[in-house]
């Protein structure tokens, strides 16, 4: 074990900040080398750091580097690259197999130091639809092709048939190749720092460091556990609108409560695996990382988020359940799951600390793909996330159409329309689709595409059923809602939220709206002239500025203060005390 009382507080600071660095340059690394416009323009990648034992130091996603050395006992050489996208064979580290995940032993004088690692989103893996994410799928075998952990690279030389076979089962083989490439380049590019860390303050300083790193973590991690979670459990149920083959709404219910000095968070309650592709397999430690980075974030924001608080947490994952599958369930559209996972944490944390939480998001992650051929004969797939709403919050109103990732970024419009038969028609936010309170919601985005060959597209997308809640007497935001307006007719038909190969001709425009979010706090309590500055910038309407605000608005939008004031005195007498969560939304209603 590395000596910790060699390690001086600035020396300490250094390496922090080092690694660090070390990570945002991982990123800026894979984003040039990138082709596919997931990673390349939007970011869907997720770089790490971990220290010698596979605990991560810094990054987004932590806890899946020991499974994964187990299984090759120890076998780890300088110049391994280890590559692998089957959720089942690595224990859910990575959750679908458009995932496609590379890890790298890192060595400083032939003595493991520690593992870097990230895995993005490709944009086609195989399967029965073009992007690898079936919205009907029943087993991951329609999925697309499923590679355990192999090595990618032996001791510095590729290993050009796990390559093949890889790339042989795409429909977007020289994007797929390019992307590996650059998750690999990036993990190249973390060895090498550290192995300047290690060259500048010596390895034994270096691997102490990081054992502190972790132990501050920890300590600061019980003083929020100590101060939020309670003996007594809180529960909360939030719910994903359908799984795509007709089934849903699925209840997830998380209770959290303290025993033993351990935060334990229980998805007892929770429903179970879903026949369609929502099932969200999820690793224990990576669910214990979700809770911390919430905790951290919403409580006490200048702690840094690594694995050192894991075994302050307790995580209970019923088997079975829809966020515990059992193989073969299908998982490529698990986001819905995923991030509604987030709310259920906001809102069974914000119970016992409802001033430092937020309210529900658009809870999903919304994908346009469109695949055709283009006038010379081309193959072309496109595949775009799409934002919405992120919800109102103790500092201020939510984003508008903004990723629940911080790093993503939306595709620019110039990027698709030069590279792909389409034209995108308008970019918005969606009126009154924020919820209205203190601090409003985010609003949803629309995006209108006319696509210019003929082609298919397929849509994913959720919160069409059940809104966003609101938070201290926030309202609920805004829902989902998908159309086409054919060329030859005019007519606007919609479209359901999960659908794949729909078949679109040249002219043929999508109507493509993602959710709101919810408010945060009373709306009565907004300043009225924030509310008629929202109006202006056609954020809301006058009709739920005077419906969800109370806000009384002329003719040209002036504000009228005093019929304001009067009708928000009327209308809070006769409310009474806001209640803590504002759903619009009963299961039995769907």
């Amino acid at each position: 074990m590395p000596d910790m009382s060699t390690v001086d507080p600035i020396t300490l600071d250094i390496i922090e900040n080092a690694l660090k660095n070390a990570r945002f340059e991982m990123d800026g690394v894979v984003v040039r080398i990138s082709l596919s416009p997931v990673i390349r323009e939007q970011h869907d990648e997720f770089p790490m750091i971990c220290n010698h034992r596979g605990q991560m130091i810094v990054g987004q996603f932590g806890s899946y580097i020991p499974a994964i050395v187990e299984q090759f006992d120890g076998d780890l050489n300088e110049g391994d690259i280890f590559v692998w996208n089957d959720p089942y064979a690595c224990k859910g580290s990575i959750s679908h197999n458009n995932d496609w995940c590379v890890m790298m032993p890192i060595f400083h004088e032939g003595v493991l130091v520690g593992f870097s690692s990230i895995f993005g989103h490709m944009v086609d893996v195989g399967g029965k639809v073009p992007g690898s994410m079936p919205f009907d799928a029943r087993t991951i075998w329609e999925e697309g092709l499923r590679v355990p952990p192999v090595r990618i690279y032996d001791k510095g030389v590729l290993n050009e048939g796990v390559l093949a076979i890889m790339l042989n089962n795409s429909r977007t083989p020289d994007m797929n190749r390019a992307d590996l490439m650059a998750l690999i380049a990036g993990c190249k590019t973390a060895a090498k720092r550290v192995g300047e860390l290690c060259d500048r303050f010596g390895r034994e300083t270096y691997m102490a460091a990081t054992d502190m790193l972790l132990d501050r973590t920890r300590d600061a991690m019980k003083v929020l556990i100590s101060k939020y979670i309670s003996e007594e459990p809180v529960s909360f149920t939030d719910y994903v609108d359908d799984d795509g083959v007709g089934n849903g709404p699925f209840k997830m219910t998380l209770s959290i409560y303290m025993k033993d000095g351990k935060a334990v968070f229980d998805w007892t309650g929770t429903d179970d695996q879903a026949e369609g592709p929502i099932n969200f397999h999820i690793h224990e430690g990576l669910c214990k990382l979700f809770f911390g980075v919430y905790m951290i974030m919403a409580f006490d924001p200048d702690i840094l988020f690594n694995e050192g608080f894991y075994d302050l947490f307790e995580i209970i994952l019923p088997e079975g359940s829809l966020l515990n599958p059992k193989f073969p369930a299908a998982l490529s559209n698990r986001l819905n799951t995923h991030t509604r996972f987030f709310d259920c944490q906001a809102g069974a944390l914000g119970q016992r600390a409802p001033h430092l939480s937020m309210a529900a998001g658009y809870g999903t992650s919304p994908h346009f793909i469109f695949t055709g051929h283009d006038s010379e004969g081309k193959y072309f797939q496109l595949m775009e996330l799409l934002f919405g709403g992120v919800p109102g919050r103790p500092r201020g109103d939510g984003l508008d159409g903004h990723a629940w990732w911080p790093l993503f970024s939306a595709t620019p419009i110039e990027y698709i329309e030069n590279y792909y038969p389409v034209q995108v028609d308008s970019y918005r936010p969606v009126k009154d689709s924020g919820g209205p309170g203190l601090h409003r919601g985010g609003a949803g985005i629309e995006k209108v595409y006319r696509v210019l060959e003929s082609g298919k597209i397929s849509i994913h997308d959720d919160r069409e059923v059940v809104p966003p809640w609101g938070i201290n007497g926030g309202l609920f935001g805004g829902t989902s809602a998908k159309w086409i307006v054919r060329q030859t007719t005019g007519e606007k038909e919609r479209i359901p939220s999960k659908i794949d190969n729909l078949e679109v001709e040249a002219g043929d425009v999508i109507i493509f709206r993602t959710a709101g979010s919810g408010g945060w706090g009373d709306p009565y309590e907004r300043p009225a002239e924030e509310v008629a500055r929202d109006v202006r910038y056609d954020l809301v309407s006058p009709e739920k500025a005077l419906e969800g605000y109370g806000v009384v608005l002329g003719d040209d939008l002036s504000l009228d203060v005093a019929a304001t004031e009067k009708l928000r005195a009327e209308r809070r007498a006769e409310r009474g005390e806001p209640e803590p969560f504002n759903f619009g939304f009963t299961p039995q209603s769907a």
